[in-house]
């Protein structure tokens, strides 16, 4: 069994491992800041999944007023397909929900298209747009 907890300092070098191990990370985004980033909002969004007192989980969630994003949804290898994801997922939406989020996204890379069945199966669809972005500030 697992438990879902906030993200705590303590976890910084744990979730960089996982992330790495995950595949999430990428040389433009530096993970100790963007983790420094999200743990500055205080918002409850950023969650984790430990068993047996180690990491095994993560997901970041965010609301802007208008829509809620997931970020970062990382699951170790050894604890894959156990529902450990799904649980992450519900819990984000549903403290998403609490703060009257109406509406929540997810950004899938497109080489990780081994994910979207999961996705599919949790009732998420295909938004047609394009995503756009502009760095403000270089890491």
């Amino acid at each position: 069994m697992f438990i879902i907890r906030p993200f705590q300092e303590t976890d910084i070098e744990d979730l960089i491992n996982l992330w790495e191990l995950c595949g999430l990370s990428r040389p433009w985004n530096n993970p100790e800041i963007d983790i420094f980033r999200k743990a500055q909002q205080h918002d409850h969004l950023f969650l984790i999944a430990v068993k047996d007192e180690k990491l095994i989980a993560s997901i970041m969630g965010g609301y802007d007023g208008h829509r809620g994003w997931i970020h970062y949804l990382a699951v170790h290898p050894h604890h894959q397909r156990l529902g450990v994801a799904t649980a992450l997922i519900q819990q984000i939406e549903k403290r998403l929900i609490a703060l009257g989020c109406p509406k929540v996204q997810l950004l899938v890379r497109q080489e990780n298209l081994s994910v979207l069945g999961f996705y599919d199966q949790l009732g998420y669809e295909e938004v047609e747009a394009i995503c756009l972005g502009k760095r403000l500030i270089a890491d």
